[in-house]
Parts: C-alpha cells; sequence; structure tokens
C-alpha cells in the first residue's frame, strides 16, 4: 500500500516540478518590452488607468519574440523593412495627459488603402519597376476566408499577447496591427491600422524624463508577425511649459535677440497644453523688463514695451495659473533628489529659457503669490473647493541698439532721356529715413496689387551725415507698378510702398504731344477766321468784360502751354537752384 502511494507522491511532485520550470521558463512581458533594459526600479510606480503590470504571462506561442540583430527580421516584411515612427506631446505639466502616436512608414512604393490593406502604389517606380501582384497584404480576403473566430485550426488568434481577446467592434476587420506600449513597469495592448495613438495622464507619475517603447505585431495566417519597434522620451514637469516669440516691426532677425531702440518690442507667450488642462484655470503673467520700469502684471498672454535706452537687459516673466482641482491628497510622485533640497533642471533653447522645480504641496495659502518658491501650492477655499498653483518660467537677455524706424518717399521725378539713351521710363525716387544710417536699399517693383514681384534690386548705399539718398529705376513698360523701397543696416530694416503709373517710352510721349499741337494749331487758326468773318458782319461795339472765370480759364490755357513748351524744348527750362544739393543716385 505504501508503495503505490509513495510513487504516486513521486510522480505529483514531478509534475509540480515540471509546471514550475515551465512556469520560469515562460516569458513576461517585461522581457519582451523592456529590450534587456532593468525595469526594477519602476516598480513603485502607481497603477495607470487601463494599464496592466508587465509581470504578466508573454504568448510567445502567438507572439513570437526576436532580439535585435535577430536573421527574422530581415524577412518579416515583403518588399523591404518597415519603420515606426514614435512621437510624444511632452513635456507635459503634471495632472495633464501626455499623448504617443505611432505611425508605421512602408518601403518604398507600398501604401495602405482605404481597407486597411497594404497595396502597391502604381504611380510609384521602385529600382525593379514591376510589382508581382495589386497586394503585398490583402488581409480582407484572408479574413473573409478565415472569419472571427475560425482561424485555421487557431480558435484564439485574435487575441492580445496576455490571453485579453481583441474588442469585436465594427471595425475590427481595418486593424491588422497590434500595438503593444511599456513604461513605468506597465504595459497597453491596442489594435490599429497604419496608426495609433494612446493617451496618459500623469497625476501618478515621477516627474522627470520617462521612456516610453512600443512593439508593432502584423497579422500573419498562424502567429503575429514582429515588424517594428520603437521609444521615446517624455518629460512630465510642475513648472508650466511655455516659451515666448519676440517679434518687432523692423527688426532685421529676431533669433538674435537684437532689437531696436524707441520701437515697441511684441513679447507674445505660447503655453505647451495640448491636452488643454489649464483650460478652466486663471492665468497671469508677470513681466520685468530689466531696465527700470517695474513690474506688469496682465491677464494677457501678449505684452509690448518700447525700449528707449541702448544696452543689454534681462527679461523676466513668471506665469501663475490657479487650476481647480478636487480635493484630496492628489499629488504627484516627487523624483529622489541628489542633494539636500529640491532639484532644478533647466532647458534652454535658442528660443527660451525654461525652468523644471519639484513640487510642494500645502493645504495653506500661498504666502507669496508674486514671488512663487514652490511649483505647486495647493490652495482650500470654504464652499468653493480647492485650487493648485503652478506656475512657469521664462528668462532672456536682449540687446537693443540703434536702428532704422521709418522711410518715407518725399519726391517721384520722370527722368527726360532721349530716344537714343533707351526705351526704358526712368523715375527717381528722393528717399529719406529716421533712426540709423542705412548700409543698403532694395526696389520691389510688383503688380498694381503688390502680390506678384516683377523684379527685385538691391544696391549697397553710403550715407554719411544724413538718411537722404536718391534710388533710379528703370521700367521697360508702361503701367501701374507697386513700388516697395527698403532701407537696411546690420539689425533692422524699413520698408515704404508707392502706387506709381509709368507713361510710355520718351520718344513716343514727344512724337504724340508733337502731333496734339499740330492740329491744336489747325483748330486755332480755323477759330480765328470765323471770328474775324463774325465781327467783321457785326461791328457793333461791346466793351470787354473780364470775369473771374475768365481770369482763371486764361491762365489755366497758359499754363498748358507753357507745359507744351517745356515738352518741346526741355533745354530752355529754368533750373530750379534749390535742387543744386541733390543727394547721390543710387
Amino acid at each position: 500500500m505504501k508503495g503505490p502511494c509513495l510513487l504516486l507522491l513521486l510522480l505529483l511532485g514531478v509534475l509540480l516540478l515540471a509546471e514550475g520550470v515551465l512556469h520560469a521558463a515562460a516569458k513576461q512581458f517585461h522581457d519582451v518590452m523592456s529590450h534587456g533594459r532593468s525595469s526594477s526600479h519602476v516598480r513603485s510606480h502607481k497603477k495607470l488607468h487601463g494599464w496592466f503590470p508587465d509581470q504578466n504571462q508573454w504568448n510567445e506561442k502567438l507572439y513570437p519574440f526576436w532580439e535585435k540583430g535577430d536573421p527574422r527580421w530581415n524577412n518579416c516584411w515583403r518588399g523591404g523593412k518597415v519603420e515606426a515612427r514614435l512621437t510624444s506631446d511632452s513635456p507635459a505639466l503634471v495632472g495633464s495627459n501626455v499623448t504617443f502616436a505611432v505611425i508605421l512608414q512602408f518601403p518604398r512604393c507600398q501604401k495602405e488603402d482605404n481597407d486597411s490593406n497594404i497595396i502597391y502604389d502604381r504611380n510609384c517606380r521602385n529600382d525593379s519597376s514591376d510589382f508581382p501582384d495589386q497586394y503585398v497584404y490583402n488581409w480582407t480576403k484572408w479574413i473573409d476566408d478565415c472569419g472571427w473566430a475560425n482561424c485555421t485550426s487557431n480558435n484564439n488568434h485574435n487575441v492580445f499577447p496576455d490571453g485579453r481577446p481583441f474588442p469585436h467592434h465594427p471595425g475590427w476587420r481595418r486593424k491588422n496591427f497590434v500595438y503593444l506600449f511599456h513604461t513605468l513597469g506597465q504595459y497597453y495592448q491596442k489594435t490599429g491600422g497604419s496608426s495609433a495613438l494612446v493617451s496618459i495622464n500623469t497625476t501618478n507619475i515621477t516627474l522627470g524624463k520617462q521612456m516610453m517603447m512600443v512593439s508593432v505585431y502584423r497579422r500573419g495566417h498562424r502567429t503575429y508577425v514582429p515588424v517594428a519597434t520603437a521609444s521615446v522620451i517624455y518629460v512630465v514637469t510642475d513648472k508650466i511649459p511655455l516659451y515666448v516669440n519676440l517679434s518687432q516691426k523692423n527688426d532685421r532677425n529676431a533669433s538674435d535677440s537684437v532689437f531696436i531702440k524707441d520701437s515697441p518690442i511684441t513679447f507674445d507667450v505660447k503655453i505647451h497644453d495640448p491636452s488643454h488642462y489649464l483650460n478652466n484655470s486663471a492665468i497671469s503673467y508677470t513681466w520685468g523688463y530689466g531696465d527700470g520700469s517695474g513690474i506688469f502684471i496682465s491677464n494677457s498672454p501678449i505684452s509690448t514695451h518700447t525700449y528707449t535706452l541702448q544696452g543689454n537687459f534681462s527679461l523676466n516673466l513668471t506665469v501663475q495659473a490657479i487650476i481647480p482641482v478636487p480635493c484630496g491628497p492628489a499629488t504627484p510622485t516627487p523624483p529622489l533628489p541628489t542633494s539636500p533640497g529640491a532639484t532644478t533642471q533647466n532647458s534652454t533653447s535658442s528660443e527660451n529659457k525654461t525652468e523644471w522645480t519639484t513640487p510642494a504641496l500645502t493645504t495653506k495659502p500661498p504666502s507669496n503669490l508674486d514671488s512663487p518658491t514652490s511649483a505647486g501650492v495647493m490652495e482650500y477655499i470654504p464652499n468653493a473647493g480647492c485650487n493648485i498653483y503652478r506656475y512657469g518660467h521664462y528668462k532672456t537677455t536682449i540687446s537693443i541698439v540703434e536702428g532704422i524706424l521709418q522711410v518715407n518717399i518725399i519726391q517721384m521725378t520722370n527722368v527726360q532721356v532721349t530716344v537714343a539713351q533707351g526705351e526704358n521710363s526712368l523715375i527717381d525716387f528722393v528717399v529719406t529715413c529716421q533712426g540709423s544710417l542705412p548700409t543698403d536699399a532694395c526696389t520691389i517693383v510688383s503688380d498694381p496689387t503688390c502680390q506678384e514681384s516683377l523684379g527685385v534690386v538691391c544696391n549697397p548705399v553710403e550715407v554719411t551725415d544724413q538718411c537722404l539718398l536718391t534710388i533710379r529705376r528703370a521700367f521697360n513698360e508702361p503701367g501701374t507698378y507697386c513700388v516697395n523701397i527698403t532701407l537696411g543696416d546690420d539689425t533692422s530694416q524699413a520698408l515704404t510702398s508707392a502706387l506709381i503709373s509709368v507713361n510710355g517710352a520718351p520718344g513716343s510721349s514727344s512724337r504724340t504731344v508733337e502731333g496734339f499741337l499740330i492740329a491744336s494749331g489747325f483748330l486755332v487758326m480755323f477759330v480765328v477766321v470765323v471770328t474775324l468773318l463774325f465781327y467783321r458782319r457785326y461791328k457793333e461795339y461791346k466793351p470787354i468784360e473780364r470775369s473771374a472765370e475768365q481770369v482763371v480759364n486764361r491762365e489755366g490755357l497758359s499754363v498748358y502751354f507753357n507745359n507744351v513748351k517745356a515738352v518741346l524744348f526741355p533745354g530752355n527750362n529754368e533750373r530750379d537752384p534749390l535742387l543744386k544739393s541733390k543727394p547721390g543716385i543710387v
């Protein structure tokens, strides 16, 4: 009796041992998704909504796992290699949502059709230029033959690696890729087409840099086949992410932080809040321009300021957001400090500088909101709920220099030339400016709407004492033109515009005037003869009366004939002595 019992116990022990060995050999999600990286440091993170711990078992039979460098990667996709591009909209303010987007980039001449099948693009030609079939992967036909639960003797084909079934919604046929996201010791799984989105709330995420990884599998006949992996770093911060656009009317290069004196600068604050977490918040902006003008507080993200002195100035901005939140212990997990006190991480770019600081939460009202020392302060208001205070900072140094403030055209003159000198019409533009002296001048000639450019001419200029110069430009054809004249130096440029009408070439204009005068001469002679005939017939004397209207008409006729004389005999024109000091022509 004892013999069979011992044998039975021994057999049971062997089975238990074999099950333990198999269980130990079974892969878990963190074995597959970590790609060799240690994930022991993320075990203390709080659970993300809708995500699962990566200690769950991975079905390697249905979802094979290949290490990096495995030769099977070379044959996982027909016609080339699929790339997965993973991006995020971080940095994310703690409490907001951060969104990740995956886009699959197929080999050249392959694309996804409306049924989410992968087909060859007939309008594209690759090196071979011959496509063996219309489809790279005709999943619609395969699914129609297979159905939802009759997939080639594999009744559990429509399941994720952890055994959970796919969502059976009307569009399941168009979702032939499986996306597996992994971060903070947890994973999220979903089906999709050639792209996928996933969002997570950052309330319980440790401040600082984190990594998101994704593995993408495609549908196969018996198993799912890995096609691509990708990863991205995302940032969770307790400081409001922001940057500031600085612009000025006549500034030549806004990115060099050099601006013009006595001209207003526009500061436009852009808060990075893609999940609209701050939509219901009260936001204020506190400005310090660094020129001794004081502190300015505004509820508008756009501010203007004019510097009246030259030099370097330190610009400081503090943005405060009062966010209504539920009263409760919703406290983000702070990062481990490397030294006593709060740690600070600086993020600097060419356009902005943002400081991130560890959070501090309290149930007492803040004592000093103008000079916050912590990034987050919770305040309880009786009968109104709770608010949390978040801050963002911007600091930069700008240089103020002299620049060209304004350009004006004070005179436009037609240049009289002979036919032998050319068929073009020449016009002189007398230009003056305010501010510093220009070093270059550009003329842009456009159509009358000032939309289509017809020509651009730029020349260096030398102005020594005052900003006064003449710019001569030639026009090939008569018509109406929009003329833009720009004067510039190393740091600034100013523009003025004029709409001008250009007549024909000088020779044709003179001949037209001469023909008109000959015809007018015959007409005058005819009128004189008729008048004499009437005078002899009626010899009645009448006194001559000069009314005011007749005086005006005579003076107008006199002016007209003087102008005609100037056209026919330009050499006899009296020169104006006031134009003897006319500036040099460009």
